[in-house]
């Protein structure tokens, strides 16, 4: 069983970057597709940004194109998120999650694993 454990997070200006990190236990990580997803407070879980299970393709929520950069590495097991331009409206706790197939989803409901996600505070 894989495990998901996100890093990065924390407090930063508007205009500044983090980079959020998704590291994987467990079975090999490259079998699964991973998406990023962000949770503000009184307010739904959303999809943030995807990776394919080959690292090929790519999907970001409208929100943030531009600005994040999704990414893995499959030799460390781990899928970044680069956050640059940071705008106080990304506010939120940020989630991976992974689903054992090639296809990146955008729906939170077809990942199979999620991490315990990582506080992403901006301040203007």
């Amino acid at each position: 069983q894989v495990q998901l454990l996100e890093s990065g997070g924390g407090l930063v200006q508007a205009g500044g970057s983090l980079r959020l990190s998704c590291a994987a236990s467990g079975r090999t990580v490259p079998r699964y597709s991973i998406g990023w997803f962000r949770q503000a407070p009184g307010e739904e879980r959303v999809f943030v940004a995807g990776v394919s299970r080959d690292g090929i393709n790519t999907e970001y929520r409208h929100s943030v194109k531009g600005r994040f950069t999704i990414s893995r590495d499959a030799a460390k097991n781990t899928v970044y998120l680069q956050m640059n331009n940071l705008k106080p409206e990304d506010t939120a706790v940020y989630y991976c999650a992974g689903r054992e197939t090639a296809a990146i989803f955008t729906v939170k409901g077809y990942y199979q694993i999620w991490g315990q996600g990582t506080q992403v505070t901006v301040s203007a």
